[in-house]
Order: structure tokens, then sequence, then C-alpha cells
């Protein structure tokens, strides 16, 4: 008894508990994989606090948008001691370690090292330790001390050598570049360059897929296809590899232009552009096979990789230099969770072979140089939540949020989309981007700021992005509620906790349990240079909070329904855990009226069969709203009535034709067309109906607006053993895939997909003519027209 009591008084230590707890959850995956829905789970919820605009990094004191002339510079830090936790001393930091948030970095991991090399572990006796902790564990306290001798920033330890290698110009060529901040809602030129390359490349490939001459083929008459898969983890990333695959197979993809992700479609994308995919999804299945078997948070195998050459550079890299170069950056859990991610996503079979090349953004503009790969776009979004200005000083030191303020957020609190691609980091909502190579420094009035020696800090490495393209765990607590709902409504006596909890539902959609991670504001000092809905708070923080985006929508659609990149067909793979009681297509109805987006085919998606006339209209009444704001204060009103519509979609939908012809389920593959004529009244378009797989008379017609294809991860009886409703291995939060795991996906994925690739062939053919079509009457009306002209000016030369 004495032994356990001191067991658990080093069990108490926080740092301890990190290292345990991550074996802890190793060993219950390994058995069954850990559901946060899973009705066995006895986890806490966290403490929690309200994420809100004032709560990113800001110059307090200072006016919006300046920062003083002492904070270009890193600021000094006379006494750089950290704790050694018992080893021998190796001298102060090198010559400028002065970043404060390097210190606080050195001094966790000191911490941690103490509370692992102080426990006695013999006093503990074998039977205990071997009964409570796995063998392995035991040697946890030597490879966190080499760690930590590595991240001390002596001279010669890995952490010196990464921070020099920074200013290194043949290393990171960027750093001598300054950036500016762009600002417009048109495409950079680099990617417009890129729409051209592109299209003379699909014009071959599109005579492939359709077997038509190439030389019938005008360049006009090319359709714009952007093809995106969802967010959900390892799920999306496994199933979405599947489906690109059978893409690319049949020659679709190539005829592709844009391909965007959430969240695991993120990893995926940013492994197909490395050296490890080599541009074919093939490559990336047999990867994944060797490489996600084992826990990303397996302590032996993360801490070999992060102590041991050559991966552990390859891997802190990134990191080192964001801590080191910006004195008020963060090193959070969603930190921690992208390295995590890339010990065995980014790191090759062998753990030898890695390539710095796959560590960079801005290095995949070498795969789209002539033009031969569609234009990846990643994503994330910042949650914008305006309590700060409606709350008193003394209402913010208690945490008491007042009425005014939890109004004003009901009704303006929405989520800004910031997209990446190797030219540009750009928000649609601020109309404002930087390039990729200039993700990670400090701007000011529209400039990036150098440091040391006149140098800028390296781009952001992806290790860091794969953590906040896949942060779902930074979700909101009505997110998180949503995942357990079903449990609490299914015990006995808990009903009544469920309506007191959905009454206060808008109060959750306010508060993140796990901060999200943050990024250097670059629209510091452009208030007046930017749109006037830009929110006030955003020209106060100096770090810009951004997250998963699936906490928005889990498919990718805003970034590709810009007007500017013209997109005619949209496919979606949809491997959403919530595939039904979601309806990610429909969410776009209101973001496509807002815009002014002509053609978005409204009421696309799950249609639901208890869905009345007027719920219908409902819905389509949020699309009304002209901004952001009251788009959002719309959605809160009518929140109540959409949540009992999507629980009523938990049912069985056995009816594929409502009363009224409407249909209340999909298939395989599912199309739908909007269209583009004006409303000659004021009253709402009707719901868009699916296409007919023999009705191409739709896609043809001249008024036809976007095509939309949707392939949702549906069970198929041709694929035994796997079921996206109940197979365990699927959970969004499982990080386990075995061989058989991967290859039931990927065959569940590639066989749906088969279901659909007539229609879908069709469905590109028909948009493809009806293009065709147009240029001829074009052609036809302009040619009639210039021989109208010679007529008038020299007259009938038959007569």
């Amino acid at each position: 008894m004495v032994k356990i009591r001191l067991l658990m008084r080093y069990a108490r230590n926080p740092a301890f508990l990190l290292p345990l707890g991550a074996s802890l959850i190793y060993t219950t995956h390994r058995s069954k994989p850990l559901l946060l829905n899973d009705s066995s789970s006895a986890t806490a919820w966290p403490k929690t606090r309200a994420v809100v605009a004032g709560n990113e990094r800001s110059d307090v004191g200072h006016e919006a948008g300046h920062i003083s002339e002492s904070e270009t510079k890193i600021a000094t830090v006379s006494d750089t001691s950290v704790v050694n936790s018992g080893i021998e001393d190796r001298g102060t930091s090198a010559e400028g370690d002065n970043s404060a948030a390097w210190i606080s970095f050195s001094s966790t991991l000191a911490t941690a090292s103490s509370a692992i090399t102080s426990i006695p572990w013999s006093v503990l006796g074998d039977r205990i330790t071997d009964f409570m902790i796995p063998a392995w564990a035991r040697a946890l306290p030597g490879q966190i001390t080499k760690l930590q001798l590595e991240m001390d920033m002596s001279a010669g330890s890995l952490a010196d050598e990464i921070w020099q290698e920074a200013h290194d110009l043949d290393i990171n060529p960027e750093i001598a570049v300054s950036a500016r901040v762009r600002i417009g809602k048109d495409l950079c030129v680099e990617e417009k360059e890129f729409q051209r390359r592109r299209k003379r490349y699909i014009t071959r490939a599109l005579a492939k897929y359709l077997d038509i001459p190439e030389s019938e083929i005008d360049p006009e008459d090319v359709p714009t296809i952007a093809m995106c898969g969802s967010g959900g983890g390892l799920r999306a990333m496994v199933a979405g590899c599947g489906s690109y695959l059978s893409a690319q197979e049949a020659g679709l993809f190539d005829c592709v232009t844009y391909t965007a992700g959430v969240s695991g479609s993120c990893w995926l994308l940013a492994l197909y552009y490395s050296t490890i995919g080599e541009q074919k999804h093939q490559k990336i299945v047999d990867h994944l096979k060797h490489r996600i078997g084992t826990h990303i948070a397996f302590p032996p195998d993360a801490l070999k990789l992060l102590t041991t050459a050559p991966t552990n550079k390859f891997l802190l890299s990134g990191f080192v230099e964001k801590l080191k170069g910006d004195p008020n950056a963060d090193f959070g859990l969603v930190d921690i969770y992208g390295l995590l991610l890339a010990t065995r996503l980014l790191v090759p079979r062998g753990e030898l072979g890695v390539d710095a090349r796959n560590l960079k953004i801005s290095n995949q503009r070498a795969y789209l140089t002539n033009g031969e790969h569609p234009l990846p776009v990643y994503t994330a979004v910042r949650h914008e939540i305006p309590f700060e200005e409606e709350t008193s000083e003394d209402e913010r030191a208690r945490g008491i949020i007042s009425d005014a303020a939890k109004e004003k957020a009901k009704q303006e609190a929405w989520f800004q989309w910031f997209e990446f691609t190797p030219y540009e980091l750009f928000c649609e909502e601020l109309d404002a981007g930087i390039p990729s190579w200039g993700v990670g420094r400090r701007y000011q009035n529209g400039f990036s700021i150098p440091g040391e020696a006149g140098l800028h800090l390296p781009e952001y490495r992806i290790p860091i992005m794969m953590g906040i393209w896949g942060s779902a765990f930074c979700a909101t607590l009505a997110h998180y509620y949503k995942e357990i709902r079903p449990i609490v409504k299914g015990i006995t006596g808990f009903g009544g906790v469920d309506d007191l909890i959905e009454e206060r539902n808008d109060d959750l959609t306010k508060m993140h349990p796990i901060e999200p991670a943050s990024i250097p504001n670059y629209v510091l000092g452009l208030r007046e240079r930017l749109p006037r809905t830009c929110p006030e708070g955003i020209f106060k923080s100096e770090h810009l909070q951004l997250a998963d985006a699936g906490m928005s929508n889990n498919l990718p659609l805003y970034p590709l329904l810009r007007d500017e990149r013209g997109v005619d067909i949209l496919i979606a793979f949809d491997s959403s855990a919530d595939i039904k009681s979601e309806n990610w297509l429909s969410v776009a109805d209101g973001y496509a009226k807002q815009r002014g987006i002509k053609g978005w085919p409204i009421g696309a998606g799950w249609p639901k069969e208890e869905a009345s006339k007027d719920d219908i209209a409902k819905a389509l009444d949020l699309a009304k709203a002209k901004t952001p704001q009251e788009a959002a204060g719309k959605i809160a009103d009518a929140r109540e009535t959409q949540r009992t519509a999507a629980n009523a979609t938990q049912e069985t939908l056995d009816k594929t034709q409502h009363e009224d012809g409407y249909e209340t389920d999909l298939g395989y593959c599912n199309v739908w067309v909007g269209t583009t004529l004006e409303r000659t009244s004021e009253s709402e378009p009707p719901p868009s109906k699916r296409v007919n797989p023999d009705a191409d008379w739709e896609l043809l017609s001249p008024d036809a607006g976007l095509t939309v294809v949707y392939f949702p991860l549906l069970p198929n009886p041709k694929v035994e053993g796997v079921d996206p409703n109940t197979s365990d291995f699927l959970s969004t939060w499982n990080f386990i895939y075995s061989k058989e795991d991967i290859d039931k996906v990927i065959n569940l994925a590639r066989t749906n997909f088969e279901q659909g690739e007539y229609q879908t062939r069709r469905t590109v053919r028909a948009v493809y003519e009806r293009k065709r079509a147009k240029r001829l009457q074009q052609e036809e009306r302009k040619s009639i027209q210039r021989w109208k002209r010679h007529i008038r000016d020299h007259g009938d030369t038959f007569q």
C-alpha cells in the first residue's frame, strides 16, 4: 500500500502524467480503439474556458495594429538558466537564446524530465511497476533526458544546430526576401499562371478520358473540375486515398484543376505532394500500411525518432525555429499532435530516407511547374467570437460574460476560412493573403518584419500545419456534446440533463476546451485597407488562432466556390462520421447566397424525409444573409429547428421517394446541377433534385450552373467486414489501422467509386458538350455580327 501511495504521489505531477497517459492511451488502443463517444469511456471533461477574439495574443495598451520598435527585436533575458533535472550542467544557452517562448518550452521539458527521472523505480518494486506500467515505460527517463540534452540550445546541441541552419540562405533562401500582404479578391499571379498551364495539360487528359480526338477539343471547352475530400482523421485519409486512387486509374484525376481537403484529407494531400507519395496514390497506400499500424502516441517509437538522427532534426526543426524566432509563440497540444502525426506520416519506411523538401508547402510548387498535377488547397478556420467588446474589465477579470456580449456573440460569431496553397495563404473574409513562404514571420502595416541580421524566419514547417489542419479536438463544447449525446440520452434519468444542455447550446458553441494553435497575424495595421466587415478583434491580436476547418464545414467547399476559380464541376468524397445528420453540402447554400455565387445547386445533399415544406423554406431563408455576421445571426435563430431535423435523420430512411416526389436517401454517386437563371420574384428557388443517371439533358441546359458530384462513404454489400456506421476502427479518434483495416477501407472506397464511375464520366462529358455548344453559339453570333458590319461598310458584294 505504501508503494502504491508513493507511485500515486508522483502520478499527481502533470509532467509525469503526459508520458504515462500516452502509454495508457496506446495500451487501450491496442485492445480497442479509444472513442470519444464510446459508452465505456470515463474520460472527465477538461476545464473549459471560452476562446474569444480577445484571447488571441494581443498588444495590450498599444494602438490597434501597432508594434513598438522594441517589440520588433527579440527581447533580452539576462538569466537563461533552466532546471537541469539532475543532469550535468552543459553551460548557459548559446548567444541569442533569449526567446521567452523558448525559455518556457525548455522549462516545461526540464520539469517533465525531472518528474520522470526522479521516480524511484527500484523502491516501487518490479511487481507493482510491471502491473501498472509497461516495461518500455521505464526506458522513458533516459529518452527524455536525451531529448532535453539535444534541446537545451548549448553549443553543439541539436537545437543550436537547427537554429544556426535557420539563418543559412542555402537551406532557407526565403529568409532574405521581404514578404508583403496582397490585398484584393483576385487570385495571385502565380495561381493564374498555373491555371493556364494546367488547362493545356488537361486538354490532353480530357481527350483520353472521354475518348475524343485531342485535335477536336478547344481549351475553352475544357471544364474546370475540383475534387475534394472531407475531414475525419485517418478514416478520411485512408478512404480518400482509395477514392483518389480509383479516380487516378480512371483518368479522371488528370482532368482535375483543384484538389482540396479538410483535416485528414489535408494529410493525404501533403503525402501526395511529397517524395514519399511520388504523386501516386498507390504509393501512399503502401506507405500507410507500413506507418499507421502503430499509434502516433506510442512513446518508444515517437521518442526514438525524436532523439536519433536523421529524423530528430527533420521533425524538430520547425518547432525550434518557431519558438526561438517568435518571443510570444506558444507550444501547446496542437503542436505536439502535429509532431506526433509527422513521426508516422512524414517519415518513410526504414526511417532513414527523410527528405527536407517535404517540410514546406512552398516546395510543392515544383510539382506544379508544368501543370502536371492539380493545385492543392489546405484549409483551416478562425473562430470569431466578439465577447470582448461588450464585456467590462471587471466582468472579464471574474470570467463573467454580460448578456449584451452573449447576444452579440450569438448574432456575430462565425468562422473565417483560411486556405493554404503552395503559392499563398489567403482569407476571403479579409481579402488578404501572403506568400506561402512568408507564413510564420511577423508583419506590420502590410510588410514582414526582419529579425536578427536583417533576416526573416523560415517558412512554417508542415508538421506544425498538420496539427492545425487536423485539430478537431479544439472543437467547441457543442461539438463535443454532439459526440456523446446519443449515450447521454440513452441513460435512464438523463433526459432532463440533455434538455438542459440543449437549452445552453448557444453558450457551448462559444467555448473551446482546448486552445487552438496560432500563426503570426499578417493583417496588423491594415484596418483601413481591409473590408469593413472584418472583425475589430483581429486588428488587436498579435497571433491568429487557427483550427480544423471541419468545425465550420467538413467539406472544403468555400475555397472552391470562389468565383475567380471558375469551377464547373465539384466532386466531393465525403468520409464524415455524421454523414447523414450533418448535411455539409446544404451548409454551403448560405455561403453561395451571401457571396452572390450563381449556379450553386440549392438544397443539394442529404434530404430529410421528415422535413416539411415550411422547414425547407426556413432553411433556404438562411441563405438571404448579406454578411457573415447576419448569416450567423440567422443560423443562431434557427439552430433549434435545425437540430430537431438533424436528430430525426438518425432514424432509418427506408424510402427512396417522398409522397411529393422529394427524395429522402442518396446512393453511392449523386449528381446535382444548379441554375444561372436570374430570379424574377423574391421567392427562393426550389431545392435542386438529383440528376437521373440517364437524364443528361439537365446538364446540357444552357442555363445550367455548377455541377456537384457527391460520393458519400456508405456501406456496400459487395465489401464485407467494414461498415462506416458500426466498425470501431473507423472512428475519427482511432489512430491505429492494420494492413487488413486499410485494405478494407480502400476496397470500400474503390467499390463505391466504381458504382458511380459511369455516371461521373457521363456528367463530365455533358458539361464539356454544354461548354462546347455555348462557345460555338457565341462564335456563330460573332460571325454574324462581323458579316453584318461588312455589309454595312462595304455593301453586299454578291448583288
